[in-house]
């Protein structure tokens, strides 16, 4: 029999559970997806404190090390970039402390990573504070950093290797346009797409004059699925299939409501997204007709390889939570003029034995990356099912 408690959504009830459950032996947990791998045993373990990473297509792993240093003046920090290869080999693609953009003084650390979809080359998305005036100003900002694997600075358009103001910035297939997000209403409320070729030059918009809440791209491909909103927030939000490279969209749903989220499955046929603190929307984009609404809290999630279910972790991005399997229920259509959807209360199965972790990440071959909150080392493990 399993408990209500050891499922719900609040640590202290879990943990209370556990105890009472271990006293009397009075319930566990589902047999089929209560299995967990060793934590002592990971398939890969390294020990850094890392503050981001990401796979290629092939499986090697480009990550990013904290390291703190001092000056005459200021204690500053500047991430480290490093690739471990399939074989086990590291390499140190950057060191932070020689990353240098002039006099001023700079700080950055590492928000997340993207590959090119050859494997070749990375974009690298920095949060920067440098002093701006002599009085020890600061200012924050938004960059990315384009890299080849060697560690060599890809100057875009024979300019600079940093983009700035560049939100979730991507590769196209071509392995040699970058598009990115840039900030139109602060904070952090709308962007307009832009785009620069590291060879042809100067950067143009993407869609030009349309804003936007988020965006998810399709790996492989220059579609992106996007939530468009008006300038001026008066409008609903409405989901969008947008061609990136020839600007071509279609209009996929009127949106009751966005509050963040997004991803698109792996075969590219379901997206899920917040619509509220607590709910998460599923739509078919086959038939966008066809969604459900589940209760599961806010997160951040990855979607299963076989896209029936989703990992989530109960916590904002970069802050720690523990992992719950949330089965995918069946869609189903619902006409424009019809009430609001029914919410399903999904049952919360929890993944590593209910410990918590600061990110996370599912591999197409069915692994599971998590950074530890302790030491914040990656492991890297066999999903458990």
């Amino acid at each position: 029999m399993t408990c209500p408690c050891s499922v719900s959504r609040y640590r202290w009830l879990r943990n209370l559970c556990s105890l009472v459950c271990a006293v009397v032996g009075c319930c566990s947990l589902p047999a089929a997806r209560a299995q967990s791998p060793d934590l002592e045993k990971p398939l890969l373990n390294i020990d850094e404190d890392i503050s981001a990473f990401a796979f290629a297509p092939e499986g090697r792993i480009v990550y990013s090390v904290r390291r703190q240093f001092h000056t005459k003046q200021y204690d500053l920090e500047r991430d480290d970039i490093w690739l471990q290869e399939n074989g086990g080999k590291r390499r140190r693609l950057l060191q932070g402390e020689k990353f240098l953009r002039g006099n001023t003084p700079f700080t950055y650390t590492i928000d997340s990573f993207r590959w090119s979809p050859n494997g070749r080359l990375i974009l690298a998305q920095l949060f920067t504070t440098s002093v701006v005036d002599e009085h020890g100003g600061t200012q924050d900002s938004i960059m990315t950093l384009a890299l080849e694997d060697n560690g060599k600075e890809i100057h875009l358009g024979a300019n600079d290797s940093l983009l700035k103001d560049a939100y979730d910035a991507i590769w196209l297939v071509d392995n040699a346009t970058i598009v990115y997000l840039t900030e139109i209403v602060k904070p952090r409320v709308l962007f307009s797409f832009k785009y620069i070729n590291i060879a042809a030059g100067p950067s143009g918009y993407v869609f030009e004059g349309r804003t936007f809440l988020d965006a998810y791209p399709i790996p492989r491909t220059n579609v992106a699925i996007g939530v468009e909103r008006d300038r001026n927030l008066t409008g609903p939000p409405r989901l969008q299939r947008l061609e990136l490279l020839a600007q071509d969209d279609r209009e996929l749903a009127t949106l009751d409501t966005y509050e963040g989220g997004l991803s698109v499955s792996p075969s590219a046929k379901k997206a899920a997204y917040f619509i509220d603190k607590e709910v998460l929307e599923v739509r078919d984009l086959t038939d966008p007709t066809k969604s459900a609404r589940l209760r599961t809290g806010f997160g951040t999630f990855q979607w299963s390889p076989d896209e029936t279910r989703v990992l989530l972790k109960r916590a904002p991005e970069k802050k720690s939570g523990d992992l719950v399997w949330i089965d995918i229920p069946a869609l189903t259509a619902r006409a424009a003029k019809d009430q609001d959807p029914p919410v399903t209360q999904p049952a919360l199965i929890p993944i590593l034995h209910g410990l918590t972790f600061r990110d996370f990440a599912i591999t197409p071959d069915g692994k599971l990356a998590v950074i530890a909150p302790g030491k914040r080392n990656l492991l890297v493990f066999p999903l458990p099912r």
